[in-house]
Order: C-alpha cells, then structure tokens, then sequence
C-alpha cells in the first residue's frame, strides 16, 4: 500500500486550536488541521511551514512535534506528524477551506472529524483538559 506522508499544523491561541474544514477531494467537508503533503527532499517542519504560508498566508513557528499519526484508509497509509504551532504573522486567511473554527477542549468533538484524526483529537482532548 502507498505511503502518503503528511505535516499538520496544530495551531492554537490560548486553550483553543484552529481547525479546517476540507473545501475538495475525497474528504471535502471533512474537518481537519491544515497542512500538507511533504515534498520528496523535504523535512515535515518545513513541508507544515509552506503549507500553512500556501493555504493560510500566514506564517508560523514550528514549537514541538506532538505526535505522528499512522492511519490505513482504504486506498493509501497516512503518515502524519503534527506540530504546535504560534502563528507569526498573517489572518489565517482561508484558501483551499470551506471554514474553520477555534475549538476549546470541549468543543473538539462537535465537528466531523476526518478518520485519521479521531484518536489524535482524543488525546490533544485529555492534554488541553490538563493545561
């Protein structure tokens, strides 16, 4: 099975995080944290770097990795290292979504996540709920 390897950007602004809903492709109205493919030659932190400036036009600063994730849909594995991430500069201005959302903790459950995202969401739940 093919190996889609992915950067996420888990951006957040006091005890909330920013959150997308997909606009195309398979998993259009999908929710999930934006970023991207990483590029043949390119690290995840600069691959969720670019993506975020190419689909946000916003800037941000890579803090730590918080966790890979490793899902087998049907037709491909996902490989998904996801980042906190500060924004620098920039409005989070939305060019590949259909909307986003800043969720608090209690809140992440109330969009439809895509499938690769939910056991993240479980745990980024229990460490908001404990900072």
């Amino acid at each position: 099975m093919k190996t889609i390897t992915v950067a996420a950007a888990i951006l957040h602004r006091g005890n909330r995080i920013f959150a997308t809903q997909r606009g195309y492709g398979e998993f259009k109205d999908g929710w999930e944290f934006p970023g991207g493919k990483v590029e043949p030659g390119e690290q995840p932190e600069e691959a969720v770097i670019r993506e975020i400036r190419e689909e946000l036009d916003t800037q941000v600063e890579v803090e730590e990795l918080y966790d890979i994730v490793e899902y087998d849909y049907p037709k491909f594995h996902l490989r998904m290292y996801c980042y906190f991430c500060k924004v620098l500069s920039g409005s989070l201005l939305l060019k590949e979504h259909e909307a986003a959302r800043w969720l608090a903790a209690e809140e992440l459950e109330s969009v439809g996540w895509l499938p690769a995202d939910v056991e993240l969401i479980r745990k980024l739940k229990e460490y908001m709920s404990r900072h």
